[in-house]
């Protein structure tokens, strides 16, 4: 049996058709997102398209995207600023289907806990690093979304409160300290991606250095706090930034060392997330599978 997932997001729209009990792919397409009727037509022929290429029946169809769907995931209810005519925009009735919808973050943790590094995980945290930072709280086994579905916010969490605010208003966050969106403010204008800046900072430029690692000691704060918040059995790390490695991963390690609360000398696994690009279609499967009735 299959299931369809799709990923909509500002460039591309993403889907996979996958075998609900392996997690294979059977097939993946791309479609550019484009404009309003132009990326709603597209959803609809790249689901189409899937279910035409499916050897069996269809069993659920799910979708992510940015922003806060509504209590009973039907529709995106909150998205400012993109995608418009996504908001209220009902997919079941456009696509005459029971569709599914999550946030595209939670997509991504849902992934990695049924088919990627959380799998079998019943308490995970979930950090995206890249334009901004999002995020997914797994608890018990089940995504938590919590009220106005909008917990997992976790780049919204303050690290330095006397820093200026963020987009919901939040005191020096998370996202501003290490998301690729801020790197020109951060660097005083030197540079204006996080590949730049990582760029300069394998070649020893001090000012690099002083920006890269103390974006990632923030960075450290703020996963050691979730880890004192959730107490999780691991903490996934997913998006662009992740592709620095190990010049993200041997710092935070050091820093970790430093903020982390270990009693009895136990610490929290951190790891890279395995699925990329494709993490959010197929999150937007999973999600469909536990949500469909009849299926866990």
């Amino acid at each position: 049996m299959n299931a369809i997932g799709i990923d909509l997001g500002g460039t591309w729209i993403k889907g996979v058709l996958m075998d609900i009990e392996t997690g294979e792919i059977v097939k993946q397409l791309y479609h550019p997102t484009n404009g309003e009727k132009d990326w709603k037509l597209a959803v609809a022929e790249t689901v189409a398209d899937l279910k035409a290429l499916s050897s069996g029946p269809v069993k659920a169809t799910g979708l992510s995207a940015p922003g806060l769907p509504n209590e009973t995931n039907q529709y995106i209810a909150f998205m400012p600023g993109r995608l418009s005519g996504l908001e209220g925009f009902h997919w079941g009735h456009f696509l005459n289907d029971s569709v599914h919808i999550v946030n595209d973050a939670h997509a991504a943790l849902l992934a990695e806990n049924r088919f990627g590094v959380a799998r079998k995980q019943r308490n995970v945290v979930m950090l995206t690093l890249g334009t901004g930072v999002g995020g997914g709280v797994l608890i018990d086994g089940r995504l938590y979304q919590g009220n106005f579905q909008k917990a997992g916010s976790l780049g919204h969490i303050a690290v330095d409160s006397e820093r200026d605010r963020d987009i919901t208003g939040m005191p020096g966050s998370l996202e501003d300290a290490i998301g690729n969106a801020t790197v020109e403010k951060r660097s005083l204008g030197r540079f204006t991606s996080t590949y730049q800046l990582l760029e300069a900072y394998k070649q020893g430029d001090y000012f690099a250095q002083w920006v890269w690692l103390s974006s990632v000691r923030k960075l450290a704060v703020g996963v050691s706090s979730l880890i004192n918040c959730f107490s999780p059995d691991l903490v996934v790390l997913g998006g662009g930034i992740t592709q620095a490695e190990d010049d993200l991963l041997l710092p935070l390690a050091e820093f970790m060392n430093l903020y982390e609360w270990r009693p009895g000398g136990q610490t929290t696994p951190i790891k890279i997330a395995q699925f990329g690009d494709m993490a959010g279609a197929i999150g937007a499967a999973s999600f469909a599978i536990q949500s469909e009735p009849g299926f866990l």
